[in-house]
């Protein structure tokens, strides 16, 4: 039984992998789509990190800066929701700290769109103190602005530095 649970979580990762690559590739409308059928399939009650991920790309999706906003705070809720549980036990607790710094730099992102400069730095402050948290444990990449830690830090320098004249 606990095969099988595995492997159908592998099969969501999987297709929402599938969708993040049409996404990558152009077809924003294919992947929009097919997150949006995995968002059914899942429900309210579906594993937080599907949900988180998910949520998390679908926002990239989107065309509206205010559903783009709706779907961030979406894989905030599943994030805060999953850290909730035991998160120095939980499988995915590391995982999901890893995905801080992103989720709350898209927020800042967000609210800067939506023109709303002091929510933005509220978010991009914990961004920062998010990927900080993740230097602190050890799990920082090696040198400045490797891997997907160095991509994420430097997505915060440059959003800190279009900031400063808003």
């Amino acid at each position: 039984m606990v095969e099988q649970q595995e492997a159908s979580e592998d099969a969501v990762m999987t297709r929402i992998g599938q969708a993040v690559m049409l996404l990558h590739g152009g077809d924003r409308e294919e992947a929009r789509n097919r997150f949006g059928l995995l968002w059914s399939e899942l429900g309210a009650d579906g594993d937080g990190l599907h949900r988180c991920t998910l949520a998390h790309y679908m926002a990239d999706t989107q065309d509206d800066p205010g559903d783009e906003l709706a779907w961030d705070l979406r894989a905030l809720t599943a994030a805060e929701a999953l850290s909730g549980e035991r998160p120095a036990e939980h499988r995915d607790s590391l995982a999901v700290q890893a995905l801080y710094p992103s989720l709350h730099l898209n927020l800042a992102a967000d609210y800067l769109k939506l023109q709303r400069p002091d929510a933005a730095r509220i978010h991009l402050r914990q961004a920062r103190d998010a990927a900080d948290a993740l230097e602190d444990g050890g799990n920082a990449a090696p040198g400045p602005y490797s891997g997907y830690d160095g991509g994420v830090r430097a997505a915060i320098e440059r959003l800190e530095e279009r900031m400063r004249g808003v």
